[in-house]
């Protein structure tokens, strides 16, 4: 398929280029001694994502230790309660082992270290997901793990916290700033521009220094070729619609990754949060301008003297000021279109799962969730499917002291 001159045919041989570029955005915008490690890792990836060894490792970690593939599961009851004819499915990535999507980049992360002969791998963490998968997968490989998160995040996703501490992990408090997801990467690139020789950043989205937005991607893409082939096997035919929640954007580029050369509308949901003031919001793709933090050129948003913004989120796991370079990239070329949806609709539609269908969602993927009843509901027929990334365990305490029962 052509789309604005682009042949998504050949799309993932060509984007990224060899400098990490999709279009303007990406690259590796960091110092020339963290160049060094990074191309140690690019290398490496390069060379063992090639390796018939490393494939089947990887291929045999997923089948026997994380549990996929994961379903789709179709959601009758909600898409009756609809009434316009549309069918709701979602692809069950909150059945993958740990509770999200996370791991299957984890798993690849901590297995690329490994075969790099490393002792320890680094990461930030703000849902807590991240975090979480990779302190499973550096249990699994034996390497230590150091995770960083903000107290803020420390506070709303106690439930996550304490799986890495059990697992092993080290969490370490990141108190400045927001103390949010934006200070925790802040954080973990200071730790791991000390300690590269030793130790692999292991980022938690498909966002920062070439490679890690092709890389993350490319352990993410099981979500998109496993629901494609499940859909189709499902129903007959391609979904109309795919949807995703987008923060960094690991969960939606795996996802997107599966239907971007077919004939299917893509949605990426950013969070509206309290509203469009700055500040209240994490909508980077449809409020912000081009920008540079973290090592990679994207969208972002920026305060009045052009440094990242204070974002908000109701999910710690969306409230990022930027997203990934690739998802600017789909967004400028119009492949994928980028919406919003706020707080009260995200946690309506945390409820509306749950008890319909007796799913819990993680708050972030109630975002998609809730932005796919919204679309159902302007479709004559057709269906739409939508990425739950992950489940609502970690969220339940919270939500019931923030919103009560509904």
């Amino acid at each position: 398929m052509n789309f604005n001159g682009i042949d998504f045919d050949t799309y993932f041989k060509n984007y990224p280029s060899k400098d990490g570029f999709f279009g303007k955005y990406g690259g590796c915008y960091v110092s020339n001694e963290l160049k060094t490690a990074l191309k140690e890792i690019t290398d490496a990836y390069f060379t063992i994502c090639k390796s018939s060894k490393f494939i089947a490792e990887l291929r045999k970690i997923r089948r026997e230790f994380q549990g996929r593939p994961t379903p789709i599961s179709y959601l009758e009851r909600l898409s009756n309660s609809i009434g316009t004819g549309v069918q709701l499915y979602v692809k069950r990535e909150d059945l993958n082992h740990t509770g999200a999507h996370k791991l299957n980049h984890c798993m690849g992360e901590a297995l690329l270290a490994k075969y790099m002969g490393k002792k320890k791998v680094i990461a930030e963490t703000g849902a807590g997901q991240h975090g979480v998968a990779l302190a499973t997968a550096a249990a699994y490989f034996g390497l230590e793990c150091d995770i960083y998160m903000g107290s803020v995040d420390i506070k709303k996703q106690a439930p996550n916290v304490a799986r890495m501490k059990i697992l092993g992990a080290n969490v370490i408090e990141v108190k400045h700033g927001l103390a949010t997801l934006k200070e925790a990467v802040d954080a973990a690139f200071e730790a791991y521009a000390k300690e590269y020789k030793t130790a692999i950043y292991c980022i938690g989205s498909v966002l920062g220094p070439h490679p890690f937005p092709l890389m993350v991607r490319d352990f993410q893409s099981v979500v998109g070729i496993e629901a494609r082939e499940q859909f189709t096997s499902m129903t007959g035919e391609l979904p109309d619609a795919v949807v995703a929640c987008v923060g960094g954007g690991s969960n939606a580029m795996g996802m997107f990754s599966g239907f971007l050369n077919d004939p299917v509308d893509i949605y990426g949901i950013e969070p509206l949060g309290r509203g469009e003031k700055l500040g209240d919001h994490a909508a980077s793709l449809k409020y912000g301008t081009e920008g540079i933090m973290h090592g990679f050129n994207s969208i972002m948003l920026k305060d009045e003297k052009g440094e990242p913004a204070p974002v908000y989120s109701v999910a710690s796991g969306l409230d990022y000021p930027s997203s990934g370079p690739e998802h600017a990239f789909l967004h400028d070329l119009g492949r994928v279109k980028y919406d919003v949806v706020n707080d009260e609709e995200t946690i309506e539609a945390f409820y509306t799962l749950s008890r319909l269908e007796g799913i819990i969602p993680a708050i972030e993927s109630s975002h998609a969730v809730a932005y796919g009843m919204k679309l159902a509901k302007t479709m004559g027929k057709g269906s739409v499917l939508i990425n739950l990334s992950g489940r609502g365990d970690k969220d339940m305490d919270y939500v019931l002291e923030n919103f009560g029962i509904k």
